[in-house]
């Protein structure tokens, strides 16, 4: 297990050379800089944005910025923020924790409530429910993201059951430290609504499929004839083994909930690591925008790793070594 884990991490080093220089050859498309913004300000002179210009290494050709910020990277220095007037490091490390919040509350969500909905629908084929279900699932995976969370956010607004937008109430700072959690926790249940939303109509739909195909194996026929409780057949032998498919998606359906968390950071104020991404693209605040980039990479990386662990560990037939 150990030399697996090591032999990925090292795998993950050509492919974060390979994103981080497509994503700097990317950025240098759009027509000027930063500072190219601040031409037209009067309080600021030419020669004072040609000296900045030089300070931060970008009168340089492209690919001589990219292998710079790549040998600071390297050291832990991910570059100052045009914008923020903040190091990088320190202010992606503000964001990229509500990210993962809200991308792991979402995840709980959706496999707790697909789950049991799956495993019903299949032990209830062709009923009613599961019609239900699976007219709910088609929806949920139809819909974008951004649409259910305007949705939301007008059903919120109209009906004042939850607040609209950000992570945080105006009196935080004045409240408890209990008062301060409850806060947060208040304003993450509906974005962890939308954003759940698709991931438990996806995993309902893998768990029912998955589940039918074992429900038709000849052990669980034996085990019916042998005179096995019915949950029991479901539970301990059927259900342990149909679960096993979704642990192998579990990294696609965490790297998809962190595309779709940028969406909905950005409808509902959510202060993530998302906003902060475009944001920074839209300002053209280089450096933000690369270590970005970099830190969603290796969430998605780190949650792909997880997975192949998760399902060594629940499938004894399978030896990561």
């Amino acid at each position: 297990m150990a030399r697996f884990i090591f032999r990925r991490l090292l795998q993950t080093i050509p492919l974060l050379l390979g994103i981080t220089f497509i994503a700097f050859a990317v950025m240098q498309v759009a027509p000027g800089d930063y500072l190219t913004q601040m031409q037209g300000n009067p309080n600021v002179t030419p020669e004072a944005i040609e000296r900045l210009r030089r300070n931060f290494g970008l009168d340089r050709p492209w690919w001589i910025q990219y292998l710079f910020w790549l040998k600071g990277a390297a050291t832990g220095d991910f570059g100052y923020s045009f914008t923020y007037k903040l190091p990088v490091f320190a202010l992606i490390g503000l964001y990229v924790r509500n990210t993962l919040i809200l991308a792991l509350t979402s995840l709980v969500l959706s496999w707790l409530v697909a789950l049991p909905m799956g495993v019903y629908a299949a032990t209830h084929k062709n009923g009613l429910i599961d019609r239900l279900t699976s007219f709910l699932a088609y929806a949920g995976i139809s819909l974008p993201s951004f649409f259910v969370a305007l949705i939301a956010l007008m059903i919120s607004q109209r009906t004042g059951w939850f607040p609209i937008g950000g992570m945080e109430s105006a009196n935080h700072n004045s409240l408890s430290q209990l008062g301060k959690f409850k806060d947060v926790a208040w304003h993450l249940v509906l974005p962890t609504l939308v954003l759940g939303t698709r991931g438990v109509a996806g995993i309902m739909r893998q768990m029912r499929g998955s589940l039918l195909d074992i429900l038709s194996e000849n052990y669980i026929l034996a085990a019916r004839a042998r005179g096995t409780a019915e949950s029991t057949v479901i539970v301990k032998h059927a259900v342990r083994n149909a679960i096993n498919p979704l642990i192998t998606i579990l990294g696609y359906e965490f790297a998809g909930l962190l595309a779709g968390a940028a969406l909905v950071e950005n409808v509902m104020a959510w202060p993530g690591l998302g906003s902060l991404l475009l944001s920074s693209v839209v300002s053209q605040d280089l450096y933000v925008a690369m270590g970005s980039f970099l830190m969603g990479s290796l969430m998605l990386i780190m949650g792909n790793l997880i997975a192949d662990v998760l399902l060594a560990i629940t499938d004894p037939r399978i030896r990561l070594s």
